[in-house]
């Protein structure tokens, strides 16, 4: 029987099994398996829950009773036996005591453990939890704010707990969290789990797409792998215990996700569910959503764990402050979010200044100077008469001055009054303090005007730094996708030239043992001289006229040439040199060149049958050593290669992770002057309605002092002096 680890083992599928646990009696061997009764569908046969690696049966053990959950694995999963063994050692060692919940569940891996057809393999026995899914729980209870807020608080919790232990789920999502009758957590599914003890392996799996940080990867398994699942999921659960309309306004029946989905963090700008969270009026809601979407945009091993999102739950409350002149305070001058409290300095309120109305009504109490004033105006008269009467030359100047003198009296006596002079004060400030006030409506106007163009250059902000972000990850990216194209570029390379070497080696041999047998050839010729050993028909004379031309052995010519004579209408013969060029040899015709090409191949033929056929030890090793050594080196370049692109790539990161602090202290400090600026908007919208209060005391305050002058005037006056009111 195969292994059941083998990667290339061919696992069967979810109807396969179904098939088998037809037959639990014969399928199993552990005891509280075998004979065990699964669950059934409507068609009679074993339900079975399929996932991506595996299909999970519910059955029912004969000997104790119990319901089990029993996973069979449709998938290979590398290292599955270990990983398994690590994860039950660790949560084996969880005290109860000291977890928020009992929220792990009991399992057992069992390799071997089911037969299908001739094959044996692996499953995963889990206890049975008697809860629902998180969303089914939703479904039921989502208009019960306060059953809300308690389960978003204890999977606040569970996520404690699992940090605590360093322990990271790997598939943190609505299927995988299960809501006991308690209304408790349960946590299924451990294939992605990461512990402790699988530090610097690779992960099995990229958990759900809707829950998953678009920058996940396959290389990313450590124990921050469920913090961006885990604020997704936060942040649904407090989005629904504040309004839970929205359930069913984002929510679509028997959708794979709770409020988000994967497109919402991938495109935030376009996203209408995360757009409906980032402008809800309960704040709470719309940071966590604003919280959310900047951590899409970091790597996993950044981000912040959830535990830190418990001070940003204090609600804040805004205070809305009316305007004597019918303008209001701009939304959130007043109130700061629970978490920033403490961080803005709170500003002084202006005081009001109250100006007291003293302005006399009228003239009381006369003075021995009004007395002198009454007594003046009949004497004036008489002597005014007595002027007439004497027949003054110019009765009208003569009769006139008395009366000019009691009148300039008058007026003398009436500006020494008290309460003119009073009025006259009162007047004065009252128009200094007014001139000093700015108009209330062209204030309310530029105060209207200047919080608006804020508020403008927040919302472009606002919208700048995730942008700034994607860029910074987007760039990051590049250069990772840019730094692995140069290596596998150069590593295909060098594996080419590598591949290449067997192939040179063997050429470099055939080559040498070639070279080595053309020049024994070459001396077994060299050593046949012609004049010795001549072919039949060539005499001594023919042999003479061959050693002038050359030709000496049978090494020093290749073969002939045929050639037509055009002068005697015959066919002659030349023969070819081993330089390649062909000598005319007088008597040697075409008959005797033939006679020289036969006796000379038999010649060769004699050689080559007892020429070496190999290359000794000497000959071969400097040959292989030569290829040995370019062996090491493209090898030592191709490992080079490796290391320089490991060095863009913490090059990029550090880049990136450069550029997201910059970002977020840029962000930061732009979120301390928008604050202080709303602040200065709060201080200046509290001033206005001050100065707008202020401005119509004052203005009605000098419209009573005018009223109350006219009491003071002339004939006012001539009437006090006369009749004392």
């Amino acid at each position: 029987m195969g292994s059941a680890t083998s990667p290339h083992r061919q696992f069967p599928g979810g109807a396969e099994y179904a098939e088998a646990l037809q037959h639990t009696q014969s399928c199993f061997q552990h005891p509280e398996l075998r004979g065990a009764q699964p669950e059934l569908s409507k068609l009679g046969l074993p339900r079975a829950i399929s996932g991506a690696f595996a299909s999970v049966f519910s059955l029912t053990s004969p000997t104790s009773g119990r319901r089990y959950a029993v996973k069979c694995f449709t998938r290979h999963v590398p290292d599955q036996e270990h990983r398994y063994q690590a994860i039950s050692s660790q949560l084996a060692r969880l005290d109860p005591a000291e977890l928020s919940q009992p929220w792990n569940l009991g399992f057992e891996y069992l390799p071997d453990a089911i037969s299908v057809g001739r094959e044996r393999y692996p499953v995963l026995k889990m206890e049975w939890a008697e809860a629902v899914t998180l969303s089914s729980w939703l479904d039921d209870n989502h208009a019960h704010s306060s059953a809300v807020t308690r389960l978003a608080d204890r999977f606040e919790a569970l996520t404690r707990d699992l940090a605590a232990h360093e322990i990271a789920h790997g598939d943190l999502q609505h299927g995988n969290l299960l809501v006991a009758s308690d209304d408790t957590l349960r946590l299924v599914d451990y294939d992605g789990m990461y512990v402790p003890a699988l530090a610097g392996m690779g992960g099995t799996e990229r958990g759900h797409r809707n829950y998953q940080s678009p920058l996940r990867g396959n290389d990313d398994f450590g124990e921050t792998l469920d913090r961006f699942s885990a604020w997704v999921i936060f942040l649904s659960l407090k989005a629904i215990a504040s309004d839970h309309a929205l359930w069913k306004r984002l929510h679509e029946p028997s959708g794979d996700f709770l409020l988000l989905k994967d497109e919402d963090f991938k495109s935030a700008g376009g996203s209408i569910r995360l757009q409906t969270l980032l402008t809800h009026p309960d704040r709470t809601v719309s940071g966590l959503a604003d919280h959310v979407r900047s951590l899409a945009f970091q790597p996993l091993d950044v981000l912040p764990p959830l535990a830190q999102a418990v001070p940003r739950q204090r609600t804040a409350t805004t205070t809305t402050a009316a305007s004597a002149s019918g303008a209001s305070a701009a939304p959130g001058a007043g109130g700061l979010p629970g978490w920033m409290t403490g961080h803005i300095p709170t500003q002084p309120t202006p005081k009001q200044t109250v100006v007291p109305v003293t302005s006399p009504a009228g003239f009381h109490s006369r003075t021995s100077l009004d007395v002198v004033t009454a007594v003046l105006w009949p004497f004036m008269l008489i002597a005014a008469i007595v002027l007439v009467v004497a027949g003054f030359a110019a009765p009208l100047i003569g009769a006139g001055a008395p009366f000019l003198t009691a009148l300039f009296f008058t007026s003398f006596a009436r500006g020494r009054r008290t309460e003119r002079t009073q009025s006259l004060a009162v007047l004065s400030k009252l128009t200094h303090d007014l001139a000093q006030l700015d108009n209330p409506i062209k204030a309310a106007e530029k105060l209207d005007k200047d919080r608006a163009k804020f508020e403008a250059e927040e919302v472009k902000r606002a919208a700048a730094f995730p942008r700034a972000q994607q860029e910074l990850t987007a760039n990051y990216h590049a250069e990772l996708k840019e730094a692995e194209q140069r290596r596998v570029r150069k590593q295909r390379d060098m594996d080419k030239k590598i591949d290449g070497l067997s192939e040179e080696l063997r050429k470099a041999l055939a080559k040498a043992l070639s070279d080595k047998q053309s020049a024994y050839v070459r001396d077994r010729l060299s050593r046949q001289l012609i004049a010795q050993s001549p072919p039949h028909g060539i005499g001594p004379k023919l042999a003479a006229r061959l050693a002038a031309s050359g030709i000496r052995t049978a090494a020093d010519f290749t073969g002939y040439r045929s050639v037509q004579n055009a002068q005697y209408n015959s066919t002659g013969a030349m023969l070819v040199l081993r330089s390649g060029h062909a000598v005319d040899v007088h008597g040697i015709g075409e008959a005797k060149a033939v006679a020289l090409d036969v006796w000379r191949r038999g010649l060769v033929a004699s050689a080559e049958a007892q020429q070496p056929k190999a290359l000794n030890a000497s000959e071969r090793q400097p040959i292989e050593q030569g290829i040995s050594r370019r062996r090491t080196q493209f090898t030592a370049q191709r490992k080079a290669v490796k290391a320089e692109t490991d060095a863009l790539r913490v090059l990029a990161l550090k880049k990136m992770e450069d550029g997201q602090k910059r970002l977020a202290r840029e962000n930061t400090d732009a979120g301390d002057q928008a604050r202080q600026r709303r602040q200065e908007f709060s201080t200046r919208t509290v001033a206005l309605q001050q100065n707008s209060a202020l401005h119509g005391t004052l203005s009605a305050s000098l419209k009573t002092a005018r009223l109350r002058r006219r009491g003071l005037s002339y004939a006012r006056y001539t009437r006090f002096i006369y009749l004392g009111r």
